[in-house]
């Protein structure tokens, strides 16, 4: 569960931030949210189709959800789970999100009072484009396999 991100995004929807409906997966939250219909889990068919068809996408910072958005060109806004709030073991998820903000994948709201302006952001954000180069892993791997030998 990641109640805070929930109620963040439901408090937004109450106020009418988003000017669309919103849905939501939420997994095992205790918030029970009142302005988004929301689901704790959908089947891969049908998380897929969601994600497809929605405009904008906010979630945790995982890997999984970034590389997913990336994947498909969709603007996306995170707010990482954070350790002292027993989100997370660790704060990866923050060196992850800002990491990838600064490569102009996604825009970050660390706390649910940076949500608001954030969804404004959103609206306009235009991911950069994911490029694989194949090349840089391949010589990382080359390089291993020599000092391995």
């Amino acid at each position: 569960p990641f109640d805070r991100l929930v109620k963040a995004v439901d408090d937004a929807a109450g106020q009418n931030l988003f000017g669309e409906e919103v849905f939501a997966q939420i997994g095992q939250s205790r918030y029970k949210p009142e302005n988004i219909k929301a689901v704790a889990s959908l089947d891969k068919n049908d998380f897929d189709r969601h994600f497809r068809e929605a405009s904008v996408i906010i979630s945790h910072a995982g890997m999984g959800s970034i590389t997913l958005a990336m994947d498909q060109a969709k603007p996306l806004l995170v707010m990482p789970r954070r350790g002292k709030y027993g989100e997370v073991v660790n704060d990866h998820q923050v060196a992850i999100a800002v990491r990838y903000e600064k490569m102009g994948y996604l825009l970050v709201a660390f706390d649910p009072t940076d949500l608001p302006g954030k969804i404004n952001e959103l609206k306009v954000f235009t991911p950069k484009k994911r490029e694989i180069k194949l090349q840089p892993v391949l010589d990382r791997v080359r390089e291993f396999i020599n000092q391995s030998v």
